[in-house]
């Protein structure tokens, strides 16, 4: 999409061009990369802001780097003579994105300066089906409603935070999003409006202040890490954070522009000192195949790793494609190695939520890394929703990594990223539809949490043709009943996706209705987490070939035949916090 006005990029104004007409032919898209930066000068200190500065001292980065310099404006000037239009320049890249004809492509490949002209994707892009963005918004909350509240933050363990004093004060979240439709008069973000904690906000579609208009789903994306329903229960962790709001995406429609949009955000929340990117939004099916989910096809990706590369943390929602027999896998830029991809979790089992897309990525890593309720409670014009989505998983976890690093204000944030992974439930287990699991809060805030001895659960038991999994006595042990050895059956737990009724694409999630057949959950934490056996087999490589969960009702929990194991491979097992290794070899 033609960006229309002045663009502010590296110093100087760049005047965006009109729209060329639609019928010119060989009018496109294209992305022209320079040689160098020489000669520009560039000072750190009237660049960045405080928090941006002081985030590379605590990060051990330097002041700044070649990325951080602007691009040569003679460079931009030349392009800028030749093309339609101007749509982006990119310092972090040395690059412009610009709308040309095939004739003027030839003449910007001759210029002095230029490295190479690539021409963007224009695949033909249809409207996204259109939802009802928050209809039903409710000040009237039921039981269950305000129970859902609290166990999405307590299932993280939000009780250990808040004892803790850990609300992500003095951290800085920027978040990427369609729209914050409402966010500036809600009364769920009244203490925000309070203190001023939103420092920042910028349209990068319509190139203006103000993203208080495009849609709601951001608006319940921020709900999710600082709203509050009246009766003060926060609906994410970090109500004290320090806030950039970023409008990247636009509604119905995918567009390249916006993946161009997310890189100038990226770099403006670098700029402004963002800790940590939110971005519940992802790019699928309509301009990529999934063979190019690897961390280094798209746009996004690229820039992702590079905003990791400055220090901050990027937290990104798998996607909701989980049942999607087209398109199963994570999105871009959750496909990036260093940024963290949150699946989605059911509140009612514990369990992968159908639609949240699984991992792993193109070339085979572990995606998601880890994960999040999916089915939340958010702030929407007009009052409260109940809606589904890993959109609101990732925010849910955005939150979570701003109260760890107000505790550990210099923490590396690939270590960050570590032990984030490191605190799930499962860890060292890990699956393509839970990551490394919940994280959990008393990871960080009881000093036991970490390294501590866990008492094992279960035993291998090599058999004839199979090795066997057997529960110890002392971990047979149910609420009124201890497990029998043997017992008549035992099964996995997999949802049936036809049962369940789609979720949007990711960025497009609708308020979701709960089903009467729902359980009466605990006060706080509903029906608790089960105590699941998760077992899988990997292979030499550690790539997992097979992986499944078993609601145990016998000792005798599972048989794995030998013939299934090849040389190399090792068959995992996890119950209860234990996690335990067989080798084939």
């Amino acid at each position: 999409m033609l960006l229309v006005g002045a663009l502010m990029v590296a110093g100087l104004t760049v005047a965006a061009q009109p729209a060329p007409a639609a019928e010119e032919p060989g009018l496109g898209r294209f992305w022209v990369v320079f040689k160098d930066k020489k000669g520009t000068k560039f000072s750190p200190a009237q660049y960045f802001t405080p928090q941006a500065q002081a985030r590379r001292v605590r990060q051990h980065l330097p002041a700044a780097d070649s990325t951080d310099f602007p691009v040569r404006a003679e460079y931009v000037a030349s392009v800028q003579q030749q093309v339609q239009a101007v749509l982006l320049v990119s310092r972090w890249f040395n690059a412009v994105a610009c709308q040309s004809t095939s004739a003027q492509v030839a003449r910007l490949r001759q210029l002095p300066g230029v490295r190479s002209v690539e021409a963007l994707p224009e695949a033909t892009l249809l409207p996204a089906a259109r939802s009802a963005d928050a209809l039903g918004a409710s000040m009237d909350l039921s039981a269950l409603d305000r129970q859902l509240a609290r166990r999405q933050t307590a299932s993280l363990g939000g009780r250990d935070f808040q004892q803790a004093h850990l609300t992500g004060q003095g951290v800085r979240i920027a978040i990427f999003d369609v729209g914050f439709n409402g966010a500036d008069q809600h009364v769920a973000f009244a203490h925000l409006r309070r203190r001023k904690a939103i420092v920042g906000t910028y349209d990068f579609l319509k190139r203006t202040s103000s993203v208080y208009q495009g849609g709601t789903h951001g608006t319940e994306v921020l709900s999710c890490i600082a709203g509050r329903l009246p009766d003060s229960t926060y609906l994410g962790l970090a109500p004290q954070a320090e806030f950039l709001l970023a409008r990247t995406e636009q509604m119905y429609r995918e567009r390249y522009a916006e993946e161009l949009a997310w890189l100038a955000a990226a770099e403006w929340a670098d700029r402004n000192g963002a800790d940590i990117i939110n971005s519940s939004l992802g790019y699928t099916t309509r301009r990529y195949f999934p063979e190019q989910m690897n961390g280094r096809t798209s746009l996004v990706a690229r820039a992702a790793e590079l905003a990791v590369r400055k220090g901050i943390l990027v937290v990104n929602a798998a996607g909701n494609d989980g049942d999607d027999n087209q398109w199963r896998t994570v999105g871009t830029p959750a496909d990036g190695d260093s940024v963290l991809a949150v699946g989605g979790i059911d509140p009612d089992t514990y369990l992968h939520i159908d639609f949240s897309s699984y991992g792993p990525t193109a070339d085979k890593r572990l995606k998601p890394n880890v994960s999040a309720f999916g089915t939340v409670m958010a702030a929407a014009p007009g009052g409260y929703v109940r809606t589904q989505g890993t959109s609101f998983s990732s925010p849910l976890m955005a939150g979570f990594a701003a109260c760890v690093l107000q505790q550990q204000r210099d923490l590396p944030v690939m270590t960050l990223f570590q032990k984030i992974q490191q605190s799930g439930n499962l860890y060292p287990y890990f699956d393509y539809a839970h990551g490394y699991g919940m994280p959990r809060a008393a990871f960080f805030t009881q000093a036991t949490s970490q390294g501590a001895a866990i008492k094992p659960s279960f035993d291998f038991v090599r058999q004839d043709s199979a090795v066997a999994i057997i529960i110890r006595p002392e971990a047979a042990l149910i609420p009124a009943r201890t497990l029998p050895l043997y017992a008549d059956s035992i099964g996995a737990v997999t949802p049936d996706p036809a049962e369940a009724p789609p979720v949007a694409k990711l960025g497009q999630e609708v308020p979701h209705q709960p089903s009467s057949n729902t359980p009466d959950p605990d006060p706080v934490l509903g029906p608790g987490h089960p105590d699941y056996l998760y077992w899988q087999i990997v292979d030499a490589a550690g790539v997992v070939r097979r992986y499944q969960v078993l609601e145990v009702s016998q000792r005798a929990v599972l048989r794995v035949p030998l013939r299934r194991l090849r040389p190399g491979d090792v068959l995992r097992v996890h119950y209860r916090g234990f996690t335990q290794v067989y080798s084939a070899s």
